[in-house]
């Protein structure tokens, strides 16, 4: 009965119908009904600390995302890699092993999925070329660290359950690491059979800052200064300010000790303060408001304030028929203090007004180019009645939604490495400490938290764990440890392992990897103990295997993620999978007898 369900839940992974977690659910409640496992066992893997642990990571890897950690590795590898393609792929696929070694290897890939297509576009190269690298660099990072994937977590429980010490922190790594060597080198020669796919177009694909800067003739409107101590604008608020100079100036922030703040009426100036400030008038006009305010110019970066782009957004809204504000003034309307946004250009059909715009009467129809805080830009759809959010420009998925904090978030993976490798606290309370102190430091909340988790996957192995004691319980594991036997039990240790990889890979084409690892672990330990010899190198290499999923697009998130961006067909995994599936499984065989004696 077991063996029947084990062959109907590989079938309906096989097929992806239904889905994973679903099958995983549909397993959970059948196997208690043979009568084989009671329900408590059937339900104890959410109790299973490494569920917790896999858990918290998912939110450690968030962290970094949120922060700008991984864009900012993005965005300088963009910058080194150049041109070269050879460069570009050794640099890409080192950064991705490097830092999916502390993160999920699916987060890994989602992160830097956009990384490569910015990349592809500026350079115009064809976005097939790098997804494979990355797809495959982000499964090598899985054999880095004893946090990297699951399956490793996996075969490390069931080496405690079985009451073995389970696998260090960097057990890993010293395969892992010339494994990511073969697989840059390989990949390096094979991206070429990929040919040269579709190239992607050099041009932005929806508006941007730049064409909104060009199309409402924004550029050298853009003004930053700061206060001086004798000012006359110190102790005014901005109400007084407007009311007496007539400039037409618009302060669209304030930077006050470093930290950008967006102005009401009712905000006072004070000395030391830096304006960015809206201003359509000659240089003549600008240096006599300097000097008649004690204002000192300061240097900007970028055209019209996108140097502070994570800050401060813009935006066209339309005026619908029901608006308010029709026939009235901006300044009629107080518009910058009931939406919290400063009106800096006005489009009339396909006419753009560049002057007066502070007592021009609003139309039906209207489009307005807004600029403000982009919480403020988001909330105009609570505002549908008055403005119809138009167009957003793309910049807006570029937002951190935790700035500013990417090293207090390198500071909490630290920690969280350090205790996981001294043992000061078992890995599942490193990982919640991390999480705690991001939460603490404004890094995640609790609702980005949940929503990083990969609830599927954590269902997937909670699902599939009761086959182990199953499969244990009514001799399945004995069974097919036997056959493995027959098989190789003349073999020397090279073939015995090399079969064992042989196996989980190719059940690794069909289901995931995690599942994968799950059905195998146990028959690696009863193998080793049907040779009387060490789990270690068994399961060892059934990890390995797991994470070498390269064969198919569905044996593992990461390679279902490049399918669309990379525009590869089902053979493409297999043309450049399989002959890297075997460098691999090479390296495994030779290395693990060496560092994990029999």
């Amino acid at each position: 009965m077991v063996l029947a369900l084990l062959a109907a839940a590989i079938t309906m992974f096989a097929i992806n119908k239904p889905r994973m977690d679903a099958v995983a659910l549909i397993m959970l409640v059948a196997l208690p009904l043979t009568g084989i496992i009671n329900v408590n066992e059937s339900l104890a893997g959410f109790s299973d600390p490494n569920i917790v642990l896999i858990a918290a990571l998912f939110v450690i890897g968030d962290g970094l995302v949120r922060t700008g950690v991984a864009r900012t590795l993005g965005d300088w590898l963009a910058e080194k890699g150049g041109s070269s393609e050879i460069r570009m792929i050794t640099m890409l696929m080192l950064a991705v092993g490097s830092l999916g070694a502390f993160m999920s290897s699916t987060a890994i890939t989602a992160i830097f999925i956009p990384v490569v297509l910015r990349i592809a576009q500026g350079t115009g190269a064809s976005p097939s070329r790098l997804m494979m690298p990355l797809s495959s660099a982000a499964l090598v990072s899985g054999m880095m660290t004893l946090i990297a994937t699951a399956p490793n977590l996996v075969v490390s429980s069931e080496l405690e359950r079985n009451g073995f010490d389970g696998f260090q922190f960097f057990s890993f790594a010293p395969f892992g690491i010339p494994i990511l060597l073969v697989a840059t080198g390989y990949m390096l020669f094979a991206c070429r059979w990929l040919g040269a796919g579709t190239k992607t177009s050099s041009g932005p694909v929806g508006p941007n800052l730049s064409q909104w800067i060009e199309e409402y003739q924004l550029a050298g409107r853009e003004h930053r200064v700061q206060i001086a101590a004798g000012s006359p604008l110190v102790g005014k608020n901005l109400e007084q300010v407007r009311q007496e100079d007539g400039s037409g100036a618009k302060i669209i922030a304030i930077e006050r000790s470093r930290v950008l703040i967006q102005p009401t009426n009712k905000t006072e100036l004070a000395a030391g303060d830096v304006l960015l400030i809206d201003l359509r008038v000659d240089e003549a006009t600008v240096k006599g408001l300097h000097d008649q305010y004690a204002l000192e110019p300061l240097p900007l970066t970028g055209g019209y304030f996108t140097s502070r782009s994570q800050d401060i957004g813009m935006a066209e809204v339309l005026l619908p028929a029901s608006s308010t504000l029709i026939g009235k003034s901006l300044i009629e309307t107080n518009f910058s203090d009931e939406f919290d946004l400063r009106v800096i250009g006005l489009r009339r059909g396909t006419t753009a007004i560049q002057s007066g715009l502070e007592n021009e009467d609003l139309q039906i129809g209207d489009t307005l180019l807004v600029i403000g805080p982009w919480r403020a830009i988001q909330m105009l759809q609570t505002h549908s009645d008055d403005l119809v959010l138009y167009k957003v420009p793309i910049e807006i998925e570029e937002v951190l939604p935790a700035p500013g904090k990417g090293i207090q978030a390198v500071i909490c993976l630290v920690l969280v490495v350090v205790m996981m490798v001294s043992g000061v606290v078992p890995n599942v309370l490193a990982a919640l400490i991390g999480c705690l102190l991001m939460g603490a430091l404004g890094i995640v909340d609790l609702t980005s938290a949940y929503r990083s988790i990969d609830w599927k996957t954590l269902v997937l192995i909670v699902g599939m764990l009761p086959f182990s004691i199953a499969l244990q319980r009514t001799g399945g594991v004995d069974l097919l440890a036997d056959g493995l036997m027959f098989v190789i039990g003349g073999m020397g240790w090279h073939l015995v392992l090399a079969c064992i990889f042989t196996l989980t890979a190719v059940l690794g084409m069909f289901i995931s990897n995690t599942a994968t690892a799950v059905l195998m672990a146990p028959v690696a330990v009863a193998l080793a103990k049907e040779f009387d010899a060490s789990p270690y190198p068994f399961v060892m290499i059934v990890a390995l295997a797991a994470s070498a999923a390269f064969m198919t697009p569905v044996s593992s998130p990461v390679n279902t993620l490049v399918v669309t961006p990379g525009n590869y067909s089902f053979g493409d995994f297999v043309k450049i999978g399989v002959p890297l599936t075997i460098l691999v499984m090479i390296v495994s065989v030779i290395l693990v007898p060496i560092l994990l004696p029999f």
